[in-house]
């Protein structure tokens, strides 16, 4: 049987503020990457989510970011290697400490955002990221796309990378993902199902052009700011398992 291991962007909230349908997601994911406070989350929402994460065996991930809360991570910033070493080290070490109370551990280390944009080409920045990950815990998986500089610097360090693939994301021809705002960016419930069949079953993604692009992918991701997040994580979870394909974390 195949495995794949199936991510979702989660503990989203702020204060008052609420977002994502984590309950509801989380028994049909096998990683959660949990906001760090940075462009989402607080204290009491990553203790929570955490929580939930070990009551349904759900591999925890730091999902680390940019200083934006009003830009929910999505505005690019101009950051120093220095500076980013430092608050990647702070985020990361942040929701380990949640996970230690709860009587479990990391699993993996993931950029938001414009951050996780600015690591896949900026070879400096990528360098300082999987360094932050290595100091903290050299065990700890750094989750990125194929071909992205930071898994090269992961690699070069000696620590564990993880390709990524996106379910809920459409790619353009150069095998990027389209940017939000353009039209076939986001694919509903269907749509990604269909990809994320292509991926793990062929390993094969079909572009907005109709393009068909070899893709390499150890985990998928689907995100959990949708309005639909509950519905497409069962949607994805039933289609993956209809193919014979397990939905499963990779292990330490």
């Amino acid at each position: 049987m195949k495995r794949i291991d199936l991510n979702c962007d989660m503990g989203e909230s702020f204060g008052a503020w609420s977002m994502g349908q984590d309950a509801r997601v989380m028994p049909w994911i096998s990683s959660a990457n949990i906001a760090c406070g940075m462009h989402a989350g607080d204290p009491t929402t990553m203790q929570r989510t955490v929580a939930l994460a070990v009551q349904h065996g759900v591999a925890i991930g730091a999902h680390v970011s940019l200083p934006d809360l009003q830009g929910f991570g999505r505005r690019a910033m101009a950051i120093s290697a220095a500076d980013l070493h430092a608050l990647v080290l702070y985020q990361i070490g942040a929701l380990a400490g949640f996970a230690r109370a709860a009587g479990t551990r990391l699993r993996h280390v993931k950029a938001h955002g414009a951050l996780y944009h600015q690591t896949a080409s900026d070879a400096a920045l990528a360098q300082a990221f999987a360094q932050a990950v290595r100091d903290f815990d050299v065990q700890l998986a750094v989750v990125a796309q194929h071909g992205s500089a930071v898994l090269d610097a992961t690699q070069a360090l000696g620590l564990r990378g993880l390709r990524e693939a996106f379910a809920d994301r459409g790619y353009g021809g150069d095998g990027k993902l389209l940017p939000r705002g353009a039209t076939g960016a986001l694919l509903d419930t269907a749509q990604a199902a269909a990809q994320a069949l292509g991926i793990a079953a062929q390993g094969v993604v079909v572009t907005h052009g109709g393009a068909r692009l070899t893709i390499v992918a150890d985990t998928l991701c689907m995100h959990g700011d949708r309005d639909d997040a509950a519905a497409l994580a069962q949607t994805l979870h039933s289609a993956l398992a209809t193919a014979n394909i397990s939905v499963q974390a990779e292990t330490l």
